[in-house]
C-alpha cells in the first residue's frame, strides 16, 4: 500500500500545484509579449491577433471545466487532477514546438482543458478535505498558488528574454519563449506523481458508500488515526445524514443545478466567478507590460515584475485571516477600493495621456494607442494605482473568488457546480483576453472606466446576495441559504459539528463507526438512574434517531 500523507495543509498545499500552473500560463504568455523573438517569429500580432492567441487557453479551460464534474464525480477527485496534469504536459509541449501561430493556439487549448479541470476540482478537493475552522485558509492556497506561478514563470520569461542580447535584439533567437514554455512541464510532472500519496476526499468515498475507507482516512486527518475520536464520528454522522437526505430525495444532481432554491446558489457562484474577471484583475496579469507602456514607464518588463511581487506577498495575509474576517466583508470592501484606484487611473489617463503617433510612437510603444509623454509624476501615480489594485485584489477577491463557490454546495452537485462557477470564470476571461488588446487600441483610457463600474456592480450584487459561511460545515450551508434572512443578516454563530461533538464526548450520543465488530467509542444517551443496560454501537441512521428523541426531550424539560 502507497503511503499517504495525513497533515492536512501539507495536503492542500500540494493540490494547490493544480492552480499553479494556471499561474504559469498567465505568466508565460504575458512575459513573451515584449520580446522580439515572440513578435518576430509569430508575425507581430496585435489587436484581433494577439487577442486570440491569449484567448486559447481560457477556451479551452472552459471546456476542461464544464467536463471536469463528469471526471471528479466518476474517477473522484484526485484522479482528475492527475488527469489534468497529463493534459498540462502534452500542451505545453506542443507549446514549446509551436512552428506557427496556428500551433501555438492548439497549445494552448489542449493546456486550457488541464487549467480548466484543476481550477475547478482542487478547491472542491481541498474544501473536501479541511476542517471547517481552516477552510478558508487551505482553499486560499489555491489563489496563492496562482500567485506564485505567474512569479516564477514571470521571471524565468524574464531571464530568458535576455538570451541573444536582449528583448529588444531583433535576432533574438525563439529560445526566448521556447525556454519557459518548456520548463512549465516540471510541475505538471510533481503534481501527477505526487497525487498518489494523497488520500482521496472522504465525501467523494462516502457518497460511493466506501465508508471505511472514508472514515479511515478521516480519523487519520482529523482525529490522530483514531476512528472513535468524537470530532470524527460527528463528521461521519453530518456526513451521512446529509447523503441519506440527498438520497431521499429522489431527484437527478442535474435536476438539483436548476431546483429554484438550489439555483440561487448556482448563480451566486458563477456570479462570484464572473466579478472576478470583470474587477480587471487578469486584464492586469495578460496585459501589464502594454499597461507599463501606456504609462511610459522604462523597462515595462522589471516594473512589471513588481506587481507579480506584490500579488504574492498580499495574498498571504488574505490566507491567515480569512477564516477570521469573513468572505463576504473581504468581497465587499475589494469592489469598493478596486473600483476607486480604476476610476483614478482611468481619469489620469484621460487628463494627461495623448494618442500614441508618430514621433512619439517606437519600437517598444507601438502596441499602443494612447500614451503617458513625458509626465514623470503622472506615470508615477499610474504606476502606483496599479500597484494598490493588484494588492486589493490579492487580499479579498483572490482568495475569496475560489473558497466561497467550493463551500456552498451540498456533495451530490458540488462536482457539477463548482464546475458551471469556474466555466463562469473562463468564459468571461476568454472574452476579456480576446477583447481587450482592441479595447486598450480603441477605446483606451474608457476600459479603466468600464471595469471601475464593473467592481461597483459587483459591491451591490454581493451585498444583496451573499451571506456569511464562514464557520459553518459544508454540510451547515443549507441553513445559511435557506435561512429566509437576507444576505446583509448574519446567521447564528456556532456549528451543529460542535454541538454533536460535546453531545459524544459527553454521553448524550451514541454513534459508531461504521466496521463490521469494529470497536466504537461507547458514546450514549443518558441511561435514566443507571437502570437500563448500555446499548450496542448504533449506525448512523439509529444515532440520528437517538440525537432527535434527545432533542425532543430536552424541548419537553424545557
Amino acid at each position: 500500500m502507497v503511503y499517504q500523507i495525513n497533515n492536512v495543509y501539507f495536503i492542500c498545499s500540494f493540490a494547490a500545484i493544480g492552480g499553479g500552473l494556471f499561474g504559469f500560463d498567465i505568466s508565460s504568455m504575458s512575459g513573451v509579449l515584449g520580446t522580439e523573438a515572440y513578435k518576430r517569429y509569430f508575425h507581430h500580432p496585435r489587436s484581433y491577433g494577439q487577442g486570440a492567441i491569449t484567448a486559447a487557453m481560457p477556451f479551452g479551460s472552459l471546456v476542461g471545466a464544464l467536463s471536469s464534474s463528469f471526471i471528479a464525480d466518476r474517477y473522484s477527485r484526485r484522479t482528475a487532477i492527475q488527469i489534468a496534469s497529463i493534459i498540462w504536459i502534452i500542451g505545453s509541449i506542443i507549446q514549446c514546438a509551436a512552428v506557427d501561430v496556428g500551433m501555438l493556439v492548439v497549445g494552448r487549448v489542449v493546456a486550457g482543458l488541464c487549467v480548466g479541470i484543476a481550477s475547478s476540482i482542487c478547491p472542491v478537493y481541498q474544501a473536501e478535505i479541511a476542517p471547517k475552522e481552516i477552510r478558508g485558509r487551505v482553499v486560499s492556497l489555491q489563489q496563492w498558488a496562482i500567485t506564485w506561478g505567474i512569479l516564477i514563470q514571470y521571471f524565468i520569461q524574464y531571464g530568458a528574454s535576455n538570451v541573444d542580447g536582449g528583448p529588444t535584439n531583433l535576432r533574438q533567437s525563439t529560445a526566448a519563449f521556447r525556454i519557459p514554455w518548456g520548463i512549465q512541464i516540471i510541475p505538471a510532472v510533481i503534481l501527477f506523481f505526487g497525487m498518489f500519496f494523497l488520500p482521496r476526499s472522504p465525501r467523494w468515498l462516502a457518497s460511493k458508500d466506501r465508508w471505511e475507507e472514508a472514515i479511515q482516512i478521516m480519523a487519520h486527518l482529523h482525529g490522530g488515526g483514531d476512528i472513535n475520536h468524537p470530532k470524527v464520528l460527528a463528521e461521519y454522522q453530518e456526513i451521512e445524514e446529509a447523503l441519506r437526505f440527498e438520497r431521499e430525495e429522489a431527484i437527478s444532481s442535474y435536476k438539483q443545478l436548476v431546483e429554484r432554491r438550489m439555483l440561487k446558489r448556482v448563480l451566486l457562484g458563477m456570479s462570484i466567478q464572473m466579478w472576478s474577471q470583470l474587477c480587471g484583475m487578469n486584464v492586469m496579469m495578460y496585459y501589464v507590460v502594454y499597461i507599463m507602456e501606456g504609462a511610459n514607464i522604462a523597462s515595462p518588463l522589471l516594473t512589471a515584475s513588481v506587481q507579480y511581487i506584490l500579488n504574492v506577498a498580499l495574498t498571504l495575509p488574505a490566507i491567515i485571516y480569512l477564516d477570521r474576517f469573513g468572505r463576504r466583508p473581504s468581497m465587499l470592501i475589494g469592489s469598493f477600493l478596486m473600483m476607486t484606484f480604476l476610476f483614478v487611473v482611468g481619469a489620469l489617463q484621460k487628463v494627461h495621456g495623448v494618442p500614441n503617433r508618430p514621433p512619439l510612437t517606437n519600437s517598444t510603444n507601438s502596441d499602443i494607442s494612447w500614451i503617458i509623454n513625458n509626465n514623470k509624476p503622472v506615470s508615477k501615480a499610474i504606476v502606483a494605482m496599479t500597484y494598490l489594485f493588484v494588492c486589493t485584489f490579492a487580499t479579498t477577491w483572490g482568495p475569496t473568488s475560489w473558497t466561497y463557490p467550493s463551500e456552498i454546495f451540498p456533495t451530490k452537485i458540488r462536482a457539477k457546480a463548482v464546475s458551471l462557477a469556474t466555466a463562469s470564470n473562463w468564459f468571461w476571461n476568454c472574452v476579456l483576453a480576446f477583447a481587450v488588446p482592441p479595447l486598450l487600441w480603441h477605446i483606451n483610457w474608457k476600459m479603466y472606466m468600464m471595469f471601475a463600474t464593473f467592481n461597483g456592480a459587483a459591491f451591490i450584487h454581493m451585498f444583496l446576495t451573499a451571506p456569511e459561511t464562514k464557520g459553518k460545515t459544508l454540510e451547515e450551508m443549507d441553513e445559511v441559504f435557506d435561512s429566509g434572512l437576507p444576505a446583509w443578516k448574519a446567521v447564528p454563530k456556532g456549528s451543529r459539528l460542535d454541538q454533536i461533538q460535546k453531545d459524544i464526548e459527553a454521553g448524550h450520543l451514541k454513534v459508531s463507526a461504521p466496521f463490521g465488530g469494529a470497536q466504537a467509542r461507547e458514546s450514549e444517551k443518558d441511561i435514566e438512574a443507571g437502570s437500563l443496560d448500555s446499548p450496542a454501537p448504533l449506525n448512523g441512521a439509529q444515532a440520528r434517531e437517538n440525537e432527535k428523541t434527545a432533542a425532543q426531550t430536552t424541548e419537553t424539560a424545557t
